[in-house]
């Protein structure tokens, strides 16, 4: 069926209205936004060695249904979208919310291994991004810079955690996504004079294993009609061979269309053309099929109302993409697949589709390959993996995930030179207060040509940098609570993952108060739940600060908390108040909450203690 006008016009508006509200914000403030195959024979020529490098070195290709590294060793893409690049800011979003490294070290921590980043054609015009905050330290590097320019400083950083990058080319220009690769403004030629230019650009870098041709190809685009100016399989051979021409060793990804002989999915879901007209690209094994999928949340599909829904699902998704993994055609990648997770329809949509993509844990690499939409809160009818604060992870959404995570590509590195980070700090301790200080002590970071400097935050602003492994944070207010990290940096500019948090709160005036804390599980599915926890003030005078901790009765980790800060050591947890709640007239509660993993972990004893 065709999709209905809403279908993508919900999603351009959210985007076009987040993109000129960021535009008005002052560069200089953060404003806040909202039953498988057997596992195919390898075709490849050289084992890899007891000795290899992990999974990810180098450039890859791919053996039937399996991409592998350098060193053929399967790997697995399990990531995450972050847009923006292809919208009026020019820049992914977010960051007029944060430093882009955090939310880059953030991806790195859930389990993602793989960035996709989508643009438009006029990324390539020397545009300036827009709606970026450089307060408080954030984002320092990325001043002055160019919209590519900020997508180099982008990629160079995921590919020093080890992360991938998949490049999309999501529209010709920022205004709007086209049914075709082309429009009248930004004709085909441009499109492949801009591709080539990025695989010239990347080469060298492994940190970008691939280039996305054109995101979604619609109506009246078709698969093996022969028509040039509307025959998608013809284009994807014209641009996949440009590309492979200046940079050999990249995958091509070549999404679907969506309809073939009269059957009608996603945009850029159908790939039902591929078995009697598979793409045909110049250098053998680079070649990679992608298709998109979504649930009601983005619009209806005949499907969902089957009556044996969800157990018809594989049954479509191998008619439309599935079997070229089946096969052993070639990989599969799912390149965008999300929904707000509002009904039960979309709920029992992913699940399905998760069990279908097959658990690592039991298959491996040998998978389908993905990329979730997405990473931002303001996809309008999908959300995101953050919530609407940039800060806060969708513990129940990023839950479904977990089962089809995969190891990171710490082999894979970046481009040229040195693209070692260095060992996040460890230890980080608070050895001294005063009312207006902090004082602040770790240990020393390694890294394989030396640290030069360490980066200390309060919070997500950088608070100053030492050369050694202590520093003072002065001018602070008293009786307040701050939070710290530290990264370590080499002389290259590699930075390592922040160290685990501390808290602290510099002396004050007044007594303390008591109170309490209370529990309660919100969602528990088993491989991981939700909980709140109740704040009371059982004083007779209003706290400055409290602090609750408990110990788990089993092996729970937490994976993420919203209006709280916390530290975990083993099986004891200590959360301290946000800088919104810690004050609490008596009598009065407050509260926070986190999702932690794995489920089943019962009622721990609280005790809490107010400031």
């Amino acid at each position: 069926m065709r999709h209905p006008p809403s279908f993508r016009a919900r999603r351009a508006l959210v985007t076009l209205l987040t993109a000129a509200l960021a535009a008005l914000v002052p560069s200089t403030v953060a404003v806040p936004a909202q039953a498988a195959a057997a596992s195919p024979p390898s075709r490849a020529t050289a084992a890899p060695s007891s000795a290899a490098a992990a999974p990810g070195a180098g450039y890859w290709h791919t053996d039937g249904r399996r991409i592998l590294d350098a060193q053929n060793q399967p790997v697995r893409m399990a990531g995450i979208n972050w847009f923006g690049f292809e919208t009026s800011n020019y820049v992914a979003h977010g960051l007029w919310s944060r430093d882009y490294k955090s939310m880059i070290d953030q991806m790195k921590t859930l389990g993602y291994n793989t960035v996709r980043l989508p643009y438009s054609d006029d990324i390539f015009k020397g545009t300036r991004p827009n709606g970026i905050t450089y307060a408080g330290g954030l984002n320092a590097d990325l001043q002055g810079l160019d919209s590519l320019q900020v997508m180099d400083k982008i990629v160079g950083y995921a590919g020093s955690t080890g992360l991938k990058v998949v490049l999309d080319r999501h529209r010709p220009d920022s205004s709007a996504q086209s049914a075709l690769w082309y429009t009248s403004a930004v004709p085909e030629a441009t499109w492949i004079a801009d591709l080539k230019a990025l695989a010239a650009r990347y080469q060298g870098n492994t940190a970008v294993i691939g280039i996305d041709l054109h995101n979604e190809p619609h109506d009246p685009a078709c698969w093996g009609c022969g028509d040039t100016s509307t025959d998608w399989r013809l284009a994807a051979e014209r641009a996949g061979n440009a590309v492979l021409s200046v940079n050999p060793s990249l995958l091509v990804f070549v999404e679907g269309v969506q309809t073939v002989n009269g059957q009608s999915t996603w945009w850029g879901g159908n790939l039902a053309g591929v078995a009697t007209a598979p793409v045909r690209l110049n250098v053998a094994d680079r070649l990679v099929y992608s298709a998109h999928d979504y649930a009601t949340s983005v619009a209806q599909q005949p499907w969902f109302s089957d009556p044996s829904f969800p157990a018809n699902m594989p049954a479509v998704w191998d008619k439309y993409w599935g079997y070229v993994f089946k096969q052993n055609i070639a990989p599969v990648w799912l390149g965008e697949f999300g929904t707000t997770l509002q009904s039960a329809v979309d709920q029992k949509w992913l699940a399905a589709l998760v069990d279908y993509l097959r658990p690592t844990s039991t298959y491996g690499a040998d998978s389908f390959n993905w990329t979730f939409w997405s990473w931002n809160p303001n996809s309008g009818d999908t959300g995101g993996i953050l919530k609407d604060d940039w800060q806060t992870v969708d513990t129940v959404k990023d839950g479904y995930l977990t089962g089809i995570k995969a190891p990171d590509f710490s082999g894979g590195g970046g481009g040229g030179g040195d693209t070692t980070a260095p060992s996040a700090p460890t230890g980080l301790a608070v050895t001294g207060t005063t009312a207006s200080s902090v004082s602040l002590s770790w240990k020393a970071s390694t890294d394989d040509t030396g640290v030069t400097g360490y980066d200390v935050y309060r919070g997500t602003a950088r608070a100053g940098q030492a050369t050694g492994t202590s520093f003072t944070d002065t001018g602070l207010t008293a009786g307040t609570r701050y939070d710290y990290t530290v990264r370590a940096r080499d002389a290259a500019g590699n930075t390592s993952l922040a160290s685990a948090s501390v808290t602290a709160t510099t002396a004050g005036t007044g007594g303390s108060s008591g109170c309490k804390a209370t529990y309660k599980v919100s969602s528990d599915w088993g491989s991981g739940f939700n909980a709140d926890v109740t704040v009371t003030n059982t004083g007779t005078s209003p706290t400055r600060s409290w602090q609750v901790t408990w110990e788990w009765p089993g092996d729970q980790t937490i994976s993420s908390m919203w209006n709280a800060s916390y530290g975990q050591a083993g099986r004891t947890v200590t959360a301290s108040n946000a800088d919104h709640n810690g004050a609490v007239a008596a009598g009065a509660s407050t509260g926070f909450g986190f999702g932690a993993a794995p489920g089943g972990a019962g009622s721990p004893v609280l005790s809490c203690r107010a400031g």
